[in-house]
């Protein structure tokens, strides 16, 4: 992820859009597909082999975690090349992989999945073996490619030898051609080392952005020191990219999400252009790095695909790419909790998980998904009711990155609360 760009061409591109250095990428017009534009449906230009799995995938997958009924998205998006799809047996209550079982039927070959299931330590293998085939009753087929223990926070869900028994059992059976892992919590480099030194995975699914990327803060220091004042530059996880690293390394494939850091795409629109969105320049830094294989988001209409498959193989971040990330990063200060960071749950005495309050909220008010939003809200052991009645002291300087926790944490529960 190398520029040439100097800090001379960045004072003159801004100075030409009318703006200073603060600027950091005047708006480029109302955003739109360049593909659109031309009349040439955007395609997936770039597939990869995961690890030593062999199983080949896009650089883009379709994540389904909102998926509800709209079979023909999965059709629309598999006209795009777009050939893996990325579910799991919580996903809308199971109606994900149900959708994607009768839109898939008949072109299994294909495609490749991924599902997942949150594995606890005292949950048997004959348990385990119990879900993976009711997912498979939804899918409408006899394996799936990747299955992962969901959201893996705690090493004890490794650990356990009944998840192990299940996944080689599973394996032995063909019922999953690999194994793996997700996470995007506080302990996720910590289980992640711990899964690379046992040797338990096949594939990792974590989520990683541009902003944990040394070489991202580097680059906005030296050409953005007017306005880095604004800048969240607190770094969650900051260990990730040297685990990826290894993971790859040692031949396990990787793939990534949440590469939007909040996903607050609207913010963004009046400084987009045709072909060069705030999406596209986030994933085209994800993908360059050499690290990563490819990268699941979740898509809800044709003109999403669209837009994010156009970055499929656009090769590595530019200037202008540069330019976007940095304006969000501004935009973001205060306004984004940052994900695998825990920094605050500490200060609470009771305990209320914050970072989970935190993301329930972001499905809400930055990926339009309150419907969602409420139903993981509802599943959570505690919520945010306690917040209504507390003062806000405990939590009030708790996040270092400006987050107002008190505030939001009562008004993410009188969204999604139900009392």
């Amino acid at each position: 992820m190398t520029t040439s760009w100097t800090r001379r061409d960045f004072l003159r591109e801004s100075l030409l859009r009318g703006g200073a250095a603060v600027g950091l990428g005047a708006s480029l017009g109302v955003a739109a597909s360049a593909g659109a534009a031309s009349g040439v449906a955007p395609q997936i230009a770039r597939r990869v082999t995961l690890g030593r799995t062999g199983i080949v995938v896009p650089d883009i997958s379709f994540g389904s975690f909102s998926l509800e009924s709209d079979e023909r998205l999965v059709d629309y998006a598999l006209d795009r090349g777009v050939t893996h799809f990325d579910t799991a047996e919580s996903y809308t209550k199971g109606r994900a992989e149900e959708v994607l079982g009768r839109a898939l039927r008949g072109k299994r070959d294909q495609v490749t999945l991924t599902s997942k299931f949150w594995a606890e330590p005292d949950d048997s293998a004959a348990h385990q073996m119990e879900v993976l085939e009711e997912s498979l009753r939804r899918l409408q087929t006899d394996y799936v490619d990747i299955y992962l223990n969901h959201a893996v926070n705690d090493i004890a869900r490794l650990q356990s030898e009944e998840w192990q028994t299940f996944a080689e059992r599973a394996k032995t059976q063909g019922k999953i051609r690999a194994i793996g892992m997700s996470g995007h919590s506080s302990r996720l480099t910590e289980c992640l080392d711990y899964a690379l030194d046992e040797k338990l995975v096949d594939v990792v699914l974590v989520a990683y952005n541009f902003s944990q990327e040394p070489s991202f803060r580097e680059k906005a220091m030296r050409y953005f020191k007017d306005a880095v004042a604004s800048f969240d530059l607190i770094t969650a996880q900051a260990q990730l990219p040297e685990t990826l690293a290894r993971a790859h390394a040692q031949g396990v494939g990787v793939m990534v999400m949440k590469t939007l850091k909040g996903a607050r795409r609207n913010d963004m629109r009046p400084y987009e252009g045709p072909g060069r969105t705030f999406a596209q320049s986030a994933f085209r830094w994800v993908l360059s790095n050499p690290n990563v294989d490819g990268l699941v988001v979740t898509m809800t209409s044709p003109e999403m695909v669209d837009e994010y498959v156009e970055a499929s193989g656009a090769g590595p971040p530019d200037k202008e790419d540069l330019a976007l990330l940095s304006r969000y990063e501004q935009l973001g200060a205060g306004r984004t909790c940052q994900i695998g960071c825990a920094d605050c749950v500490p200060a609470c005495p009771l305990q209320v998980p914050v970072p989970d309050i935190m993301r329930m909220r972001m499905y809400d008010r930055d990926y339009g998904l309150p419907a969602v939003a409420a139903t993981e809200y509802a599943g959570l052991a505690t919520n945010a009711a306690a917040c209504l009645s507390c003062d806000g002291t405990p939590c009030a300087t708790a996040c270092p990155h400006g987050v107002p926790i008190p505030e939001w944490n009562r008004d993410t529960h009188r969204r999604l609360g139900r009392d």
